[in-house]
């Protein structure tokens, strides 16, 4: 996936006109709606109904009777917002166009004299767009995408019967793209309900329902591609189908085979704009998790901790003598909880909450969805001894908010040491490298082309602070500390080296 370009990402709402779509015709549900009524009535979700293929999981006849039984609760969304556009009448000039001054200064018709270069007049329009989205509780919740409601003046949600009620945005977060919307009904809504997304496998049966394109109700069927795809957020995770998912899909549900939504159809990959069969739905444990605080508080409450972190390398765990490659190590503790309860650089975040951290990803979901003000067991590697801390976790939302000068304060980069000369940080080297006159470390001078230090992406002007988990000032040191980890059958030292203000730990070869 990281290689492919971003800008052929696309999400999947839609974005034309409605004038330059055909009408949707409004469906005539064929479910039996006083079926799906008396569920609502009952408070009761949606589901798919029992058959001989859904018990013994085997390939379905037709996937008929699960888009009768849940359709009722997927919705269509048109959104109106005031776009400024140019009068039709007046010249489109480009900025700093030589015919900008002549056709003010003559009048020309429909051309504001005395106005900005380059500019012609414009006037208000009003613009519609396309989505889609599903309701989750009998009092009128609705999820969709933030960006298919984003700058929307008017929500107006068409049911699949073909009514159709005004929304409002109750909360959206734009890191998950996620919005919930509320519309008002004088009786109880049928609807879906959220399934774990983390129990779907690659090959399961999936079905897509939306708006694709403006033309009304859809249903597409696929199988589940992938599981925990990233994009570009830091909460990402998304289940990849080769369901058909086009502009209007976006915010539409992702069924399993019971029925149930383990996705939010968010965004596709093509280089043409239409489905070529890559589509990305964001987890329903995502989603639910963000539903739940955006009903509740009308925002997202998630939880922070407080460090910058990186992977740990198969390098990296053996230099600091870890069984296995796992975790979330740590390379720089700020002002904030972490440090607070006396977290280090250099260590290794193994469990959080009585979980064990596969990786960094793993971390930052685990943290967000923890909650805010309250004590979190931590477990972290320092010194290759398990240490146990108790963090009271902050506020991501105010943390990022606020001043950032703390979390700012230091970031640099690592580096390493074998191919490579260093000589001692000095206050002249300091101020040319732009950091603190008092700043200790060694500083790269050179790197071999094909040394280990190369291999590892170190380059002249790294500052090299700690080699083994402890300071380093001066060559001597770095030799010490490259001695002590041969005498203890390492093969390879961790260092942790600064760049241009971040900070990173790099394991080198000392063989």
């Amino acid at each position: 996936m990281k290689n492919l370009s971003p800008r052929h990402f696309l999400t999947a709402s839609g974005l034309a006109l409605l004038v330059a779509l055909s009408p949707a015709i409004a469906q005539q549900a064929v479910a039996p709606a006083d079926e799906a009524q008396a569920a609502a009535n009952d408070n009761k979700p949606l589901a798919a109904p029992e058959s001989n293929a859904r018990k013994e999981q085997v390939m379905p006849e037709t996937f008929a009777d699960l888009v009768d039984q849940v359709s009722p609760a997927v919705v269509n969304i048109t959104t109106t917002a005031t776009v400024s556009t140019p009068l039709a009448g007046g010249p489109q000039l480009p900025e700093g166009s030589p015919f900008s001054d002549l056709f003010r200064e003559f009048g020309f018709p429909g051309f504001p004299q005395g106005g900005p270069e380059g500019q012609g007049p414009s006037e208000e329009q009003r613009s519609n767009a396309l989505g889609s989205g599903f309701v989750v509780s009998a009092e009128g919740l609705i999820v969709t995408n933030n960006h298919v409601i984003d700058g929307a003046d008017e929500i107006e949600i068409e049911f699949f019967s073909g009514k159709t009620l005004p929304a409002k945005v109750i909360g959206k977060d734009d890191k998950t793209d996620i919005a919930v919307l509320k519309v008002e009904s004088d009786k109880p809504l049928p609807f879906v309900k959220f399934g774990d997304s983390d129990k779907a496998r690659v090959g399961d049966w999936v079905l897509a329902l939306g708006n694709p394109l403006g033309q009304g109700f859809s249903a597409s069927t696929g199988i589940v591609s992938a599981r925990n795809r990233a994009l570009s957020g830091t909460y990402d995770d998304f289940i990849q189908t080769d369901a058909a998912i086009n502009r209007g899909n976006s915010g539409g549900p992702l069924f399993n085979m019971d029925g149930e939504v383990i996705g939010v159809n968010t965004a596709i990959l093509s280089p043409n704009g239409g489905s070529i069969g890559i589509g990305f739905s964001m987890a329903s444990n995502v989603v639910s998790k963000v539903v739940d605080q955006l009903e509740e508080f009308g925002e997202t409450r998630r939880g922070w901790l407080g460090v910058k972190i990186q992977p740990v390398t198969e390098d990296i765990a053996e230099s600091l003598g870890l069984a296995e490659a796992k975790g979330a190590m740590v390379t720089d503790v700020p002002t904030g909880p972490a440090l607070d309860a006396g977290m280090k650089a250099g260590d290794v975040i193994t469990s959080f909450g009585g979980s064990n951290i596969k990786d960094p990803r793993d971390l930052v979901r685990r943290v967000a969805d923890a909650p805010v003000g309250k004590a979190v067991d931590v477990t972290v590697q320092r010194d290759g001894k398990p240490v146990d801390l108790q963090i009271t976790l902050g506020r991501r939302e105010i943390a990022e908010g606020g001043d950032s000068t703390d979390s700012k304060k230091q970031s640099e980069n690592p580096s390493d040491i074998m191919g490579m000369s260093v000589v001692p940080l000095t206050p002249s080297l300091a101020g040319e490298l732009g950091v603190a006159s008092d700043s200790k470390g060694l500083v790269v001078q050179s790197v071999e082309p094909e040394g280990a230090a190369a291999d590892k992406g170190l380059s002249r002007g790294d500052i090299i602070t700690e080699a083994g988990q402890r300071p380093v000032t001066s060559l001597d040191d770095l030799k010490a500390r490259i001695s002590e980890a041969k005498d203890a059958g390492r093969k390879s030292l961790l260092l942790m080296v600064r760049r241009e203000g971040e900070p990173r730990f790099v394991a080198l070869s000392i063989e």
